[in-house]
């Protein structure tokens, strides 16, 4: 029989980060969010928690877990606010998971201590304005200059998370190093580290939800970094992305879930002090089946996700039900978050209101780390369509 309950040291985890997001998060974000600016302390606070290395080895200065310790952190996280989920996720899913996986023993040893204690941040550069969702329009360039050893590399990326702080200590690029035999693009990523020569990061994009988060469009002119930066195997970048983020669907759907979940628990909070012809709203059936809608979207939410999570640490294929558990999540933190409104009626489209925040921040979760479109694809594919 399938068990879903929770280790004591997985509800311990558990309990630490809800407690963190109440006591911590909740009080400040508000202000982060409409001032647009990077929770810096709460990011420290997170690092000293041991949040940024959660799934890496001790050896590695991590703290021994696993990556469905870390979806625990994020939905909790997300439950009060998602722009610091979003930090994390990005960190250590898109940043330090690829130097983790395919990295040298010179590379982990240089860079993981710092990104897996929280001190500094990596981000992951493989969207570009022409390509998303399809990879394989990379144009950003890197040719190898045999006389210096150094690859040169010319080009941009968008959209780039954890990219601009003042402790993002890398960028690892997607870039297009060849040609294979059969015509199509080598792809290949390289390590950059901040403020190489010719490495221009924009001023941070005007978003309209994850407004604490820090996202950036990135320019590459003529930026050269030693051949040694090369992350894994040249011409196999392509493999690579798909691995980083067949994982990060379940963190996302991990995030969703929790952004879904924030939603029944202010609504529930709402309806039972919100006055309304003589009486709590949530005595209303209407109230009633809107809450008990999206706690069925939550709950299931939350079994998709556990399911592709065991299916990965127990080294089964789990790409299909990653796709599942991001696709349903991530549109049942929007459905959540309309009907979450539409409970706090006029309260609920302030900006001020925790719901207002949800509401803008759902929708980038059927966008990111994937669309709905490409997740529907991937489930027809694994039918056998």
């Amino acid at each position: 029989m399938v068990d879903f309950r929770l280790s004591e040291e997985q509800e311990a985890l558990r309990e630490s980060v809800r407690d963190f997001a109440r006591e911590q998060v909740a009080p400040v974000i508000a202000e982060h969010y409409e001032r647009k600016t990077f929770p810096y302390d709460l990011v420290r606070q997170m690092g000293k928690m041991g949040l940024f290395g959660l799934p890496f080895s001790e050896e590695h200065g991590g703290m021994g877990g696993d990556y469905f310790a870390l979806c625990l952190a994020l939905e909790e996280l997300a439950r009060i606010d998602s722009s610091v989920a979003i930090t994390l996720e990005a960190a250590v899913s898109l940043g330090v998971m690829p130097i983790y996986l395919f990295g040298t023993p010179e590379q982990k040893e240089h860079w993981l201590p710092r990104l897996t204690s929280g001190e500094a941040l990596a981000a992951f550069g493989l969207t570009e304005p022409g390509a998303g969702s399809d990879a394989g329009g990379t144009t950003t360039r890197a040719v190898l200059d045999e006389a210096t050893g150094e690859w040169v590399i010319n080009g941009s990326k968008a959209f780039i998370t954890n990219s601009g702080t003042d402790i993002t200590c890398l960028v690892t690029v997607m870039a297009v190093t060849g040609t294979k035999p059969d015509g199509r693009k080598e792809l290949s990523t390289i390590i950059v580290p901040s403020g190489t020569p010719g490495f221009t990061v924009a001023p941070a994009y005007s978003k309209v939800g994850w407004c604490a988060s820090d996202t950036h469009e990135l320019a590459f002119d003529d930026v050269r970094v030693p051949a040694a930066n090369l992350l894994g195997e040249r011409g196999r970048g392509y493999a690579q992305f798909l691995r980083i983020l067949d994982e990060g669907r379940i963190a996302i759907a991990a995030l969703s879930t929790g952004l879904a979940q924030g939603c029944v628990d202010e609504s529930l909070k709402y309806a039972r002090e919100r006055q309304a012809f003589g009486s709590a709203i949530g005595g209303y059936q209407a109230i009633q089946f809107m809450i008990a809608d999206m706690e069925m979207r939550a709950h299931m939410s939350r079994v998709s996700y556990y399911d592709a999570a065991a299916r990965m640490l127990a080294g089964a294929d789990f790409k299909h039900q990653a796709a599942l558990a991001k696709l349903y999540a991530s549109e049942a933190a929007v459905e959540n978050a309309r009907y979450a409104t539409q409970v706090h009626g006029g309260y609920g489209f302030m900006n001020e209101s925790a719901v207002g925040r949800f509401y803008r921040d759902a929708k980038i979760l059927e966008i990111g780390e994937g669309t709905s479109e490409v997740q529907r694809m991937i489930v027809a594919r694994g039918l056998g369509l």
